[in-house]
């Protein structure tokens, strides 16, 4: 059996896998979407912000340093190959697959493209024999957007669908930064359809896509129209060239999706429509890339399926003074407070699942913005998620499958949620069933045994920063925001 060590060296999210702990890197850097960084200092937030990349060309170089013992295995975004392309052999370099098990494997060294790894982490998760796959995002190495038939086949669809690229410019352009593009789809709901905008989205699309900013770009006039009418209009446009593209070349009912514009839960409640079954990951974005080339080189080298889990981050201690139950939290909950939720290992990918949450009522009208201008310290018109108990959630939302890693956002059918609700009556919803996360679904049992709701309001447990990842990084936020409570594990701190 051949041990395998994966990395994925990307511009903004850095993680590396080994089997069983998937190190994702911005949740010890605390830097959101760090760049690959030697040391974990806050000391090194000024390097961040210039974009000092000299460090960061030795910490990559580290990893092409033979792994005692196993295989190196990863992944590039563009922006990693050019940190260390004077590393690299020509073959990778130039290296283009047409199948989902194409690789380079050389010298210990083992090879894949960024889409690659994406597709696959789906794939297998999935557990479908034959699946249809699509993997999408801003960019990639050779690619923005692939789709992958039941045979393993891939089809460029770059060209055609730069969809990932056009949410971060159009991101850019409103104000929310590069990466920015969950921001602006939260927006969404706010707005209304604008031809004006359709069109400019075309004839963009149509001409070069680079990563630069281009004079066509100016023909958005957001001080007439907009921002709110314009993120409407780009979920359309999205929603429209999916359809164009995507859905001619279906090969079977099953469907698998990754890459960062999976993050968009509009548009993967649109695949259900057209697929019977629709497997989306919980680490969808490049968070999720060492998964993927974890699985992809144990797949060819080893003839094996690894399938992993969503709660595979570190394991830590924690002793505090007050034990306390899931029924005293839930009362709580139903009272009115606030809840940092720090249990066991943390989740994979860029939504907190139940292990780093913060917990509220959703029944209170109030909720989000208490939350976000006191704890999330955000835009106010950022809504908040659901985490219902998957036997329950038909009562309450208009979709036709449950969704556990919080990846689609679907109608409303009840006005006893309003804290969940966003303006247009849409929720981003996490259904959970004790075999996902026992100790979570409990506790929303006890709040539904106490309310006759049940849910709770899910968000993560962060502050500017990315999700916390051990008990101190949750005490600091606790401290420092207007939460109530803090429940580590079975421990409960009160202010």
């Amino acid at each position: 059996m051949t041990k395998i060590f994966a990395v994925a060296l990307n511009l903004h999210d850095h993680n590396t896998y080994n089997g069983v702990w998937h190190n994702q890197r911005e949740r010890f850097t605390r830097f959101k979407h760090n760049l690959p960084l030697k040391a974990d200092s806050y000391a090194h937030q000024e390097q961040l912000n210039t974009g000092d990349y000299k460090l960061n060309n030795e910490f990559v170089k580290d990893y092409f340093r033979k792994q005692e013992g196993a295989v190196l295995a990863f992944s590039m975004t563009v922006g990693g190959i050019r940190m260390c392309k004077d590393i690299l052999p020509k073959e990778v370099l130039d290296y283009k697959p047409t199948h989902l098990w194409d690789h380079y494997f050389k010298n210990d060294i083992y090879f894949i493209d960024h889409h690659q790894a994406h597709a696959t982490y789906a794939y297998i998760n999935s557990g479908f024999e034959e699946s249809d796959i699509v993997a999408i995002d801003g960019i990639g190495y050779k690619f923005r957007c692939i789709f992958v038939d039941r045979n393993k086949q891939i089809v460029d669809l770059s060209k055609e669908l730069p969809i990932g690229w056009l949410w971060n410019q159009m991101s850019k352009l409103t104000g929310f930064g590069s990466l920015g593009a969950s921001k602006l789809m939260g927006l969404v709901g706010y707005g209304k359809f604008n031809q004006y905008y359709y069109d400019v989205f075309e004839t963009i699309v149509a001409g070069d896509v680079k990563e630069k900013k281009y004079k066509i770009h100016e023909l958005i006039n957001i001080e007439k129209y907009g921002s709110e009418d314009l993120a409407f209009t780009l979920q359309q446009f999205t929603n429209d060239k999916i359809k164009e593209y995507i859905y001619p070349l279906k090969t079977c009912d099953n469907l698998c999706l990754s890459g960062g514009v999976i993050y968009n839960g509009y548009l993967n409640e649109e695949f259900t429509k057209h697929y019977k079954n629709v497997y989306i990951p919980p680490a969808v974005g490049d968070e999720g890339q060492a998964l993927g080339v974890y699985q992809h080189a144990d797949y060819v080298l080893n003839k094996n399926k690894h399938k992993t889990e969503t709660f595979i981050g570190r394991e830590h201690e924690y002793i505090g003074n007050s034990l306390v139950s899931l029924e005293d939290v839930a009362q709580e909950i139903a009272n009115g407070k606030i809840v940092g939720w720090f249990q066991g290992k943390s989740e994979s990918g860029n939504r907190a699942l139940g292990n780093r949450s913060i917990l509220a009522d959703p029944r209170r009208k109030d909720i989000k913005q208490v939350i976000n201008d006191t704890i999330k310290k955000r835009e106010d018109f950022r809504p908040f998620a659901p985490a219902v108990l998957e036997e329950h959630y038909k009562e309450y939302f208009d979709t036709n499958s449950p969704s556990p890693y919080m990846s689609r956002i679907c109608k409303v059918k009840s006005d006893k949620v309003p804290g969940i609700t966003h303006v247009d009556n849409t929720a981003r919803i996490q259904t959970v069933n004790k075999q996902f996360n026992e100790k979570f679904y409990n506790l929303i049992d006890e709040f539904y045994k106490i309310t006759g709701i049940p849910m709770l309001l899910n968000t993560s447990f962060n502050c500017h920063e990315p999700i916390v990842e051990s008990p101190e990084d949750a005490i600091r936020t606790f401290k420092r925001t207007e939460l109530d409570i803090l429940v580590i594990n079975n421990y409960i701190i009160r202010k």
